[in-house]
């Protein structure tokens, strides 16, 4: 392979660079988001028990996802503000450490899982006869969770030195060998054996360890961003306290949804398991509907990133405008789509009429905020990229626990599920506005300062 020439993003026509960096990365999460929606559809066919387990699961997941998130977006912001600055050996270091921190940070967070999962899922509002898959489920999934990790943070750094089709066509890799598993590891086709639930959890393993070796050999080979030679403790810990910079509260802003929606599906199982179903359904449904606005996220993570180690604040403040627009535009649109369409996209996973309707109201409730709900993407993401990552998680926080969580609470004695669908749809647009207001201010501040 030969060796990976890093693309400038401080020059040049601002709309065609978020446009040509911004579709890889769609494709790529639309990869891994018809890798949970795969895994949605096969589960429900096992039934409403299986499909209110992967529901419970969910949090969980999202919470390990974000801590390698976390560590991938500090990773992402620190190898952009210094790619085109410093010598290429010294970037090779700051990867390299990377994969590390997060190696030991999942593993003590995975550790502490295994060792509690019962009391964690029950903590949760699952019932007794849901929680055998749920162990079945999450006890190979977190064994796993390496193969999740270094992918993650892996791509990042190819993302951070411009390049994002790559990364995008090994998330479509993952989540294709994952839609060609699921079937035959669920329901033991051919030579397969039968694993119902617990086929699932394989079969996203198995993706995610290929996707571990291709972006290994990509790292080692092409960028010639890896080595095993990682230098003395004290280099190591001074490039793990600026990772940690970002990366904790970027963490903190990721994590902050999975225990919030920890504590929504803690309300909403007060109202049954099809009520928890069909907030696992809606819930995957709305990772597709955000996805492009979440890959134009992270591609300002990497634009804002380098525009600010150039002092480029007007190319920062045009790339925001863009992006606040397409966001708006994107959001209607969804939201019409799931006017038209809700009862047909629900009927997708589940055939329980209960669901399907429940689905529904959560669609035409929430799905209204999207634009909105963009606007906090975009806002966390930019704050990342120059290197202030304390305001994403405090918008996260005011967003999801401050907000949303007490609303819903109150919400649901009031007008029952609906109330609680409401208060994600207050929680979007307040927050929506003040930090993408807040984020102009910023960085106006920077730019006189």
């Amino acid at each position: 392979m030969s060796k990976k020439i890093n693309k400038n993003l401080t020059e040049g026509s601002i709309g065609k660079q978020l446009f040509s960096l911004t579709w890889p990365m769609t494709l790529g999460m639309l990869g891994m988001v018809i890798f949970t929606i795969i895994d949605t559809y096969f589960i429900g066919l096992l039934g409403v028990q299986q499909l209110a387990a992967i529901s419970f699961c969910f949090p969980v997941i999202m919470f390990l996802n974000g801590l390698s998130m976390g560590i991938g977006i500090g990773t992402s912001s620190l190898i952009s503000r210094n790619i085109i600055a410093v010598e290429r050996s010294k970037v090779r270091l700051m990867s390299s450490r990377a994969i590390l921190l997060g190696l030991v940070i999942v593993v003590v967070f995975v550790t502490a899982g295994i060792n509690a999962m019962e009391p964690i899922f029950s903590s949760l509002g699952a019932k007794q006869e849901t929680m055998p898959y749920i162990v079945d489920y999450m006890t190979i999934w977190l064994l796993g969770v390496p193969f999740v990790t270094i992918p993650m943070i892996g791509n990042n750094i190819v993302r951070a030195t411009g390049d994002t089709k790559l990364p995008g066509m090994l998330m479509i890799a993952s989540g294709v060998v994952n839609g060609v598993l699921d079937p035959l590891f669920i329901f033991g086709y051919g030579p397969f054996p039968e694993l119902g639930i617990k086929g699932a959890a394989l079969a996203t393993v198995i993706s995610r360890g290929i996707s571990l070796i291709l972006i290994l050999i990509v790292l080692v080979k092409r960028e010639q961003l890896l080595t095993i030679y990682l230098g003395n403790i004290k280099d190591i810990l001074t490039t793990w306290k600026e990772l940690i910079y970002v990366a904790i509260p970027a963490s903190i802003s990721l994590l902050i949804t999975p225990i919030s929606i920890g504590f929504i599906t803690k309300i909403i199982s007060g109202f049954g398991k099809e009520a928890v179903a069909a907030f696992g359904v809606a819930s995957r449904v709305e990772m597709f509907a955000l996805m492009v606005v979440t890959s134009l996220g992270s591609v300002l993570i990497i634009f804002v990133g380098q525009n600010i180690s150039k002092l480029k604040f007007q190319r920062i403040f045009t790339s925001l405008n863009y992006s606040m627009v397409f966001s708006l535009i994107w959001g209607g649109v969804v939201f019409l789509i799931l006017l038209l369409f809700g009862n047909s996209i629900a009927s997708v996973f589940t055939n329980v009429v209960e669901v399907i309707e429940i689905t529904k109201k959560y669609f035409y409730i929430i799905g209204a905020s999207y634009g909105l709900q963009g606007l906090v993407i975009l806002s966390t993401s930019s704050y990342n990229g120059i290197n202030k990552p304390y305001p994403s998680a405090i918008f996260s926080l005011i967003r999801m626990l401050i907000l949303y969580v007490p609303l819903a609470w109150i919400g649901a004695r009031l007008f029952e599920i609906n109330g609680v669908f409401c208060a994600g749809f207050i929680a979007n647009i307040i927050v929506g506005i003040i930090s993408y207001y807040h984020l102009n201010l910023t960085i106006k501040k920077i730019s006189v300062s």
